[in-house]
């Protein structure tokens, strides 16, 4: 059977206010726009009122809230009327607990402990919680926390396992409940007796309510990351692999869905094991990872996917549009904002200095627990082992090797035990560098973390990944800012910038090992839109304006955290509206901005953190954000700034998307972002979509292209690039099935970025400013293909036969998608 695979894709986020059957309504308008196929946000059944899908609390039947089966079948027959496809966002690595008897799994679990038949889905240690499984919700206030026991959890029936607020209560058929607050949990068969004491009752059970402290060192179920009520399945083992996946398997059979976008394969005890299953269910489907590339990996060859969901074509993407000469001044101004020594300074040591301490911190604290766990198994494994080294020093050594692994995660396989044993080695190497004093242990846990064969090597192999995510991406990211737009998901800060040859060589490699791969400019998971990093990369271009802008606010509005400050201020700056000094700012920019300084700050967690929040700094920072919108001589520092950037922002903004458009791969437009794309952090990237306005745009765009064509066009500029390029795509594909760079030659030949994908040539602006500067394209050609025999190109977005004076190319818009005439 050949595998279908889409021409484009269009995320559309799934929710109670914008249901499946509203999506299908909306199909016209993305076949309109180009888009080939429609990609959905998970819809299988999530928790009460959940506005992303991935708390999954059924598998057996699409969200009644999100449109239900009904819902699911109007957009599959919508698309197929159209002839588009249908993609589904699928979370096999954990599920909702947060509310357990919308869960019957938990619930279950919860009921009957050990003797479950859900018992084996999860993945708890038993023996960790003398046979109970700990659920972390208790407040400070109803039991007590020993810190100096963090990981011990109080025995049942001694006194620091009393929970205040606990209730036995009686339903309205009888079938009596424990009540913590606003947690309803079962009460297991012959438990209880109505007027029972509700602390006897909860001694009885196969749960242990414990405080909420309890879950970072002494938890005993896997997690997602470090979230509490996203409890990890085990669908390595057949049975809960089917149950698990027998309403995704019915979309297959009865062909209501052509391929599946699987979320955090990582987590999983064996995804290529996994992969291999799930090609199974579809039928040998298109299928695509959410996998997080390092810089030099590469993804598995022998896994059953298209590849990667294009995090990594994102990050080169972003690159080649950033000038690489404002590397040192401003890591140099960010290290003295920071208070380091900025002389001689390594950017690229520091940040990954900066990353073993945020991943050890990690390791140490909210994903202790998981540490501890892998040592456990070791235990009962390789007891000989702990025997020469002891408990506590493995602890040390374990989270250590975590906190120096350079990529999410290997993959060792007992059938092949060589296979991946370079990542482990190389943190194994790292470990002994960074603590001499640990060498001995790590040399005598080397064999053993490198055996397969051991559970203890499968769970490091799924930890590492969750440390790596909250070390880097809900940290380390918010505690460095020479350039923010560079601290994006999948991509590494200490590569500042990547020039035009590195670039066609990834997509060159591209092109040749996963054609079929995703490329993306924003996700769901994006710490800042598309079109708020094109403007933020300008700063590269001009580190000593930014400087200076950045030295008035902070005498304007001086911050407890200089460094900090430097991140604030640059998402303030790549999200404000390009024509506000003109106009009236939206009405939701102050929540927006005071959300994403609570988020930065908190994930930060130097100063204040979500536990411990510091109000005072809190505080400060928030009157920093209400000083731009309520303080004119704020704002005009701001507003001056955007002016000067929104030009530059929006020629890096249309460039970065037709290549994300163009390059190799299958390119996703998320919900939204064929119009300007300033959103910041989720859920800030998660606001409704006005896609009526979109509808009407669409149909109302100009023939002429005259009149879109400056930064406050209101994005007209790129839904035109957008709907042209997606057109061309889907209805000329062989159009684009190869890969060549194309040249340029002239005094500003290093300002643009060409490429031939067959038939089509996209052209895009990079470093607009030094451009300008240098004083355009004068005399700068483009190595068209076919120049000696008379060929002749279009240009789609213009209408325009051109030829290869770049001058001429660009003289509209700072991209062109040129077609060969005949």
């Amino acid at each position: 059977m050949t595998t279908r695979v889409p021409a484009s894709t269009y995320r559309v986020q799934v929710s109670a206010d914008q249901d499946l059957l509203e999506v299908a309504d909306l199909l016209g308008y993305l076949h309109d726009l180009g888009a080939d196929w429609v990609y959905l946000s998970p819809v299988l059944a999530a928790e009460p009122g959940s506005d992303h899908g991935y708390d999954v609390v059924a598998h057996d039947h699409v969200d009644p809230a999100r449109g239900g089966t009904a819902g699911l079948a109007a957009v599959s027959a919508r698309a197929r009327e159209l002839g588009m496809g249908v993609l589904v966002d699928v979370v096999p690595n954990h599920v909702g607990v947060a509310t357990p008897v919308q869960n019957g799994w938990w619930w279950d679990l919860l009921t009957h402990g050990r003797e479950s038949a859900y018992a084996p889905a999860f993945d708890v240690d038993w023996d960790a919680g003398d046979g109970r499984i700990r659920v972390p919700v208790v407040g400070d206030d109803d039991q007590a926390f020993d810190a100096a026991h963090p990981a011990d959890a109080p025995a049942p029936g001694t006194p620091g396992a009393r929970v205040g607020n606990l209730a036995l209560v009686a339903g309205d058929l009888g079938q009596l409940t424990l009540r913590y607050h606003d947690h309803v949990l079962p009460v297991g068969p012959g438990t209880a007796q109505p007027g029972d004491d509700p602390d006897e009752v909860h001694a009885r059970q196969a749960y242990q309510l414990v405080n909420w402290r309890v879950a970072d060192a002494g938890l005993n179920y896997r997690r997602f990351f470090a979230v509490n009520t996203l409890a990890g399945i085990r669908v390595e083992l057949p049975a809960v692999r089917d149950e698990s996946h027998q309403e995704i398997r019915r979309w297959f059979d009865e062909g209501l869905v052509d391929g599946l976008r699987v979320d955090h394969p990582d987590g999983l005890r064996d995804p290529r094991g996994y992969l291999d299953d799930l090609a199974g269910i579809t039928g040998g489907a298109y299928v695509l990872v959410e996998k997080i590339l390092e810089p030099g990996e590469e993804l598995p060859t022998d896994w059953a996917t298209a590849g990667t969901t294009g995090y990594d074509a994102m990050a080169h993407v972003d690159r080649v549009l950033v000038d690489p000469a404002g590397e040192v001044p401003l890591t140099a101004l960010d290290a003295r904002l920071r208070g380091r020594d900025s002389a001689g300074d390594d950017g690229a040591a520091t940040w990954h200095a900066l990353v073993h301490g945020t991943k050890r911190t990690v390791a140490d604290t909210i994903l202790h627990s998981e540490v501890r766990r892998i040592v456990r198994d070791l235990r009962r494994e390789r007891p000989e082992v702990l025997d020469t080294v002891g408990d506590d020093a493995a602890v040390d050594a374990v989270a250590e090797v975590l906190a120096c692994f350079g990529v999410y995660r290997s993959y060792l396989r007992p059938e092949d035990p060589d296979a991946g044993r370079e990542h482990l080695d190389a943190a194994l190497g790292d470990a002994r560098e960074h603590r001499p004093d640990l060498a001995a242990t790590l040399d005598v846990l080397a064999g053993p973390l490198g055996d397969p064969a051991l559970d203890a090597t499968r769970r490091l192999q799924q930890t590492s990944g969750m440390v790596m995510a909250k070390g880097v991406e809900d940290c380390a990211f918010y505690r460095w800012s020479p350039l923010t737009s560079l601290t994006e998901v999948g991509g590494d800060p200490s590569v500042f910038a990547l020039d035009v040859a590195g670039f066609h060589d990834h997509m060159a490699r591209r092109q040749a090992e996963r054609p079929d791969a995703m490329t993306a400019g924003s996700t769901h998971d994006t710490k800042r839109g598309e079109d708020t990093r094109a403007r933020i990369s300008v700063l590269a271009e001009v580190p000593e304006e930014w400087e200076a802008a950045l030295a008035r606010l902070l005498d304007l509005v001086p911050l407890p955290d200089p460094g900090f400050a430097n991140l604030l201020w640059q998402a303030v700056v790549g999200a404000w509206p390009a024509a506000a000094p003109d106009r009236s700012l939206p009405g939701d920019l102050r929540e927006r901005l005071h959300g994403y300084a609570e988020k930065a700050m908190r994930e930060a967690g130097d100063r204040t953190t979500w536990t411990a929040p510091d109000q005072a700094y809190e505080d400060a920072v928030h009157a920093a954000v209400d000083a731009v919108l309520d303080r004119p001589e704020v704002r005009e520092v701001v507003t001056d700034l955007v002016e000067r950037l929104a030009g530059p922002g929006w020629s890096n903004a249309l460039s970065a998307k037709l290549l994300t458009l163009t390059v190799p791969g299958v390119p996703d437009v998320y919900q939204g972002s064929e119009l300007w794309e300033q959103s910041l952090v989720d859920p800030d990237n998660r606001r409704p979509v006005d896609f009526a306005m979109r509808t009407r745009a669409l149909a109302a765009l100009p023939e002429d292209s005259a009149l879109v064509g400056s930064p406050d066009d209101d994005g007209m500029a790129k839904l035109r690039l957008v709907a042209a390029t997606l057109r061309l795509r889907r209805d000329r594909p062989e159009l684009f099935t190869t890969y060549a760079p194309v040249a340029a030659t002239g005094p500003a030949a290093d300002h643009v970025v060409a490429l031939d994908r067959g038939g089509v040539v996209a052209v895009a602006t990079r470093l607009p400013v030094g451009l300008a500067a240098r004083g355009g394209w004068d005399g700068t050609r483009l190595d068209l293909p076919g120049a000696g025999d008379g060929a002749r190109w279009r240009d789609v977005l213009t209408d325009r036969e051109v030829g290869d004076d770049l001058g001429e190319i660009l003289a509209t818009y700072p991209v062109a998608l040129l077609v060969r005439e005949g």
